[in-house]
């Protein structure tokens, strides 16, 4: 399959499975091309303005990706940053096609993003758009998981729900 371009939405806290899990996956297998914003201080655009800073995301990171992965872990549901990189992955418009959305469960998962749950299989709907797996355990696994969120991009993308409502601030994480 081909490497697909993947922006990697996660919780700074969670920073060192993350970086397991690019040279697990990206360094060593050639699985995907990583895209992502770094190790960076939470506010890493200089701007109060919450439209400028996801337009910045937009354009700077996630523009030239086509999936999203969301390493969810412990407080990742918690984090505006998170929220706010979900909610660009997913905008549309006659010239962009959304990113695909798959969510992976980092050993100390607790609770989906909220966003990302809105995309997950709702009560009376028949599909949806967003996929999950735990933790993949092969090149394989995580491969295929990449594709095919890859691919609901083409077939998938009426089921996007993506409300303007955002987090402002950081939740508080127990």
């Amino acid at each position: 399959m081909p490497r697909r371009k993947c922006f990697i939405s996660y919780h700074h806290a969670d920073d060192a499975y993350v970086r397991a899990f690019v040279n697990t996956f990206d360094h060593s297998h050639d699985v995907f091309i990583v895209r992502r914003l770094g190790e960076m201080p939470d506010d890493i655009i200089n701007s109060k303005s919450t439209d400028y800073v996801m337009s910045r995301i937009k354009s700077d990171y996630i523009a030239d990706s086509t999936v999203t992965i969301v390493l969810m872990g412990a407080c990742t549901w918690a984090r505006k940053y998170v929220d706010w990189e979900i909610q660009s992955s997913l905008r549309t418009c006659e010239t962009i096609i959304p990113n695909g959305l798959l969510g992976i469960k980092l050993p100390n998962f607790r609770d989906f993003p909220p966003r990302f749950a809105l995309n997950l299989l709702q009560p009376g709907v028949v599909d949806c758009y967003a996929r999950w797996i735990d933790y993949p355990t092969s090149t394989s696994q995580l491969d295929g998981a990449i594709e095919a969120a890859y691919e609901r991009r083409f077939t998938h993308s009426k089921y996007i729900r993506n409300p303007r409502d955002r987090h402002e601030y950081n939740r508080a994480c127990p």
